[in-house]
């Protein structure tokens, strides 16, 4: 059998508890601690972007919706309904809040939960989506089919090289075929680069590198390209608004991915921002999303929200930083006719990954997402809102 490191899994505890925000959180909570996400010399201080952007007034003209904005311009707009648990809450002011705003849907397929043991599968949580999807007209994404966190506690103890390729490859075709002809688009492998861990393709070190080696990722879109050829398939990442090194990690495997001629159509962005975080180099990051597009592919943005850890305990403030991030950010993205879709990592405060695991010293509930806890359309909607009115046609 072959030796998997156990920090590849989480205990069944824990995944028997864990939600999708808290799985995200999991990874970005890590990297808060790390000097990845250490807080560096930025260009100014919070109190200096407070001043130097009093003129600016996020006044929103017309009243459409994010996804009717986006329809406009050719976009999509959408967002992972739920952090807390992966059903709505009983509130229908949330599901009509979110059909009104959204286009997509996102539901999460970790196997954690998919994959209770070697030989079922539960799809219970997805289905719910499909059917929510399908009833709203909304269009449904995938996340994700294969990543080195949220596996079940059977999947190290039973993996070995000879059985590896059998179950990787059941696995991809039981979900996909399940749900073939109703996705818009899979996150086929999420967050397989991490060039810290010094090997020279840049990969992350991995349950799936170890038994099966490099070539999983083409595997994996390969397989699931044979199993629904109209699915749109993402290789999803992180880190890469403020990591050049990491930029280019990924820029390398998308690179050789396409030169195999391995189906994968588009990048997806994860877009974790820090509302403290002053040093994002829109100049480079729009160069680096130029590369991806010179090489044949889309690029989505997939988990959109903004970490408001250190921001001011004061309301007003805060929200109009948070706002500042995303007008910026969404008017260098948006800018690069390769987006074709922006989707928030959750859409209502009441329901955000932040608060439990990214605290505030103060204790305060994060505000990260653009409507509030009483679904109301906070400062964030509006620099949205502006951004989406102000970028190209696809």
């Amino acid at each position: 059998m072959a030796k998997i490191h156990r920090s590849y899994r989480l205990s069944r505890r824990q995944t028997l508890r864990i939600g999708v925000g808290a799985l995200t959180a999991l990874v970005i909570t890590a990297l808060a601690k790390s000097k990845v996400l250490s807080y560096l010399i930025y260009p100014m201080t919070i109190d200096q972007k407070l001043q130097s952007s009093q003129r600016r007034s996020f006044r929103v003209v017309g009243k459409n919706s994010l996804k009717q904005r986006a329809r406009a311009k050719g976009l999509i707009y959408g967002a992972l309904p739920h952090i807390d648990s992966p059903i709505f809450d009983p509130n229908p002011q949330l599901k009509s809040t979110f059909v009104r705003e959204f286009d997509l849907v996102v539901a999460g397929f970790y196997w954690s939960v998919t994959r209770p043991t070697v030989d079922t599968f539960n799809f219970k949580e997805t289905d719910y989506f499909a059917k929510f999807a399908a009833k709203n007209k909304l269009l449904l994404r995938g996340h994700p089919l294969i990543w080195s966190l949220a596996i079940p506690d059977w999947l190290p103890a039973t993996l070995t090289k000879q059985n590896a390729k059998k179950i990787f490859t059941n696995h991809i075709e039981t979900v996909v075929k399940r749900y073939k002809g109703k996705m818009h688009s899979w996150d086929v492998v999420n967050e397989a680069i991490n060039v810290k861990d010094g090997r020279t393709d840049g990969l992350r070190k991995s349950v799936w590198l170890d038994v099966l080696g490099p070539n999983y990722i083409e595997m994996a879109f390969r397989i699931a390209a044979r199993t629904d050829p109209k699915a749109l398939l993402v290789y999803n990442e992180g880190e890469l608004e403020y990591n050049e090194e990491h930029q280019q990690g990924v820029l390398k495997l998308l690179e050789r991915l396409k030169a195999k001629g391995t189906p994968v159509a588009a990048l997806g962005v994860q877009s974790h921002l820090w509302g403290n975080r002053f040093d994002l180099n829109y100049k480079k990051f729009g160069k680096f999303l130029k590369n991806v597009a010179d090489l044949g592919l889309k690029i989505m943005i997939t988990e959109l929200d903004v970490i408001d850890k250190d921001l001011p305990l004061d309301i007003a403030k805060r929200d109009r930083l948070v706002a500042i991030a995303y007008e910026d950010y969404l008017n260098t993205v948006l800018a690069e006719k390769a987006v074709i879709a922006v989707v928030n990592w959750g859409f209502t405060d009441r329901h955000n990954w932040i608060t439990p695991s990214i605290p505030r010293q103060d204790g305060a509930p994060a505000r990260p997402l653009p409507f509030d806890t009483n679904l109301q359309p906070k400062l964030a909607w509006n620099a949205i809102a502006r951004a989406l009115d102000r970028a190209p046609k696809r």
